[in-house]
């Protein structure tokens, strides 16, 4: 089961409220909850009558997407605009509960021929049996077209379940009527927070949800790691890890408001209680709709160290049904070929809703928003978010130690050292 950040990714948009002008609804987005449209959420031809067995006749493409309402509309657009430029047609679906939905109707042999999320589910879902291999049949070349972590974020076990469009991590966003110039050390940083910190006034230094997922840039910054998915070892109790989960314990969680949770954390950074804040590009939109001007950049280097913060690719999925090769298998991977590669329409989901490229192109490039930008850099000082399914094992173990560590119950060597005991049982 993906750890619940996930939901505050998918959920959370990215600039929600900021959308394309013009948008229209595309063909029947319609749902009753649990993704059947009255063929179980695209299970039939969806064509016209076209059986879809000729790739040049066209075919119809399933999309499974649970995108908020701007990202949703944006795509909505684009699967028009590729409509208009192709001989090929793509049904969206929007489901309220993708992962329940897709776990439901896969084994059946029901369901989409793409669903959108983060690449961390494709360690549970290729060994499920619930994705394809499109490795012989794609005309992109992953390794030439995006990032090194976005190409290989998609593939498992050699083969290839998906194509990459968009990156997430965390970074360090900075109120500008509060903070002139963001930190680059965490020397700097603390300035800032001891400069703004009051909390007997409702006033903090930073604004950081602690749990395993944001802590990772700080926790991994000084050569540990929760989990190599390559040697199947955890690194929890190694001392490079225990220093990381200290340095955020005694140099910034001083700094945050009682209640870890997000959204208390977040809100004190939306309402200008806070002048600086680690989080992601979903929470974009939430500031800007508070009338804040905020920068972004990479989280500051603490001394002796570098942050290594976890990092997701966002992918359009193959599903199983994409085994069945005919006319609509083609149109869902002529529509993902030509939205992961359209460099126009990526530039347009950057600056519209946040969107951290991932193709070589635009990673990085100066043609970005100063804030993606600053997520862009953050995501290539990061670490791809391992996809093993023992990693969906490790969240919850390391949140509740920390949590004993954050409060004085426990110190972090021993918490970790059952943290990891805990683990390895689940892992049994």
């Amino acid at each position: 089961m993906s750890y619940p950040r996930r939901k505050i990714l998918q959920t959370g948009g990215a600039v929600a409220g900021i959308t394309l002008a013009g948008c229209i609804s595309v063909n029947s987005d319609k749902k009753d909850g649990n993704g059947d449209n009255g063929n179980d959420g695209g299970g039939g031809d969806g064509n016209g009558g076209n059986d879809g067995n000729d790739e040049t006749t066209g075919g119809t493409g399933q999309l499974w997407h649970s995108r908020p309402k701007g990202p949703k509309k944006s795509l909505e657009s684009n699967v028009k605009k590729f409509e208009g430029q192709s001989d090929y047609a793509i049904k969206l679906s929007e489901i309220s509960d993708l992962q329940k939905t897709i776990e439901n109707k896969l084994p059946a042999g029901k369901g989409p021929h793409l669903f959108q999320w983060a690449h961390d589910w494709i360690g549970e879902y290729q060994p499920a049996g619930f994705l394809s291999d499109q490795s012989d049949k794609l005309s992109v070349d992953l390794e030439s077209t995006y990032t090194s972590a976005a190409a290989e974020a998609v593939q498992f076990d050699g083969e290839t379940l998906g194509l990459p469009y968009a990156a997430e991590t965390v970074a360090l966003l900075y109120n500008k009527d509060m903070v002139d110039e963001p930190p680059q050390t965490v020397a700097e940083m603390q300035s800032i927070m001891e400069e703004h910190h009051d909390p007997s006034n409702g006033k903090y230094g930073l604004s950081f949800p602690i749990d395993p997922y944001f802590i990772s840039g700080y926790a991994q910054a000084f050569g540990g790691y929760y989990y190599d998915e390559k040697k199947d070892e955890l690194g929890l109790a190694k001392s490079e890890t225990l220093k990381g989960f200290r340095f955020v314990r005694d140099e910034l969680a001083k700094y945050i408001p009682k209640d870890q949770k997000y959204d208390p954390q977040a809100a004190v950074f939306n309402e200008g209680n806070a002048p600086l804040a680690i989080n992601g590009p979903w929470y974009l939109g939430t500031v800007r709709d508070k009338g804040l001007d905020v920068g972004v950049a990479p989280l500051p280097k603490p001394k002796g160290g570098k942050p290594k913060p976890y990092t997701g690719v966002k992918m359009w999925y193959f599903a199983k049904k994409m085994n069945e090769e005919n006319g609509n298998t083609a149109a869902a991977r002529k529509f993902t070929e030509w939205h992961t590669t359209n460099t126009d329409l990526l530039l347009d989901l950057a600056k519209d809703h946040g969107f951290i490229p991932v193709h070589k192109d635009l990673a990085g490039s100066d043609d970005l928003p100063p804030a993606v930008k600053g997520f862009s850099e953050s995501v290539q000082m990061g670490e791809p978010m391992p996809t093993a399914p023992h990693m969906q094992k490790v969240w919850d173990p390391v949140k509740s130690a920390f949590l004993k560590v954050l409060k004085g119950k426990q110190d972090a060597k021993p918490a970790f050292e059952a943290a990891e005991k805990t683990i390895k049982q689940n892992w049994d």
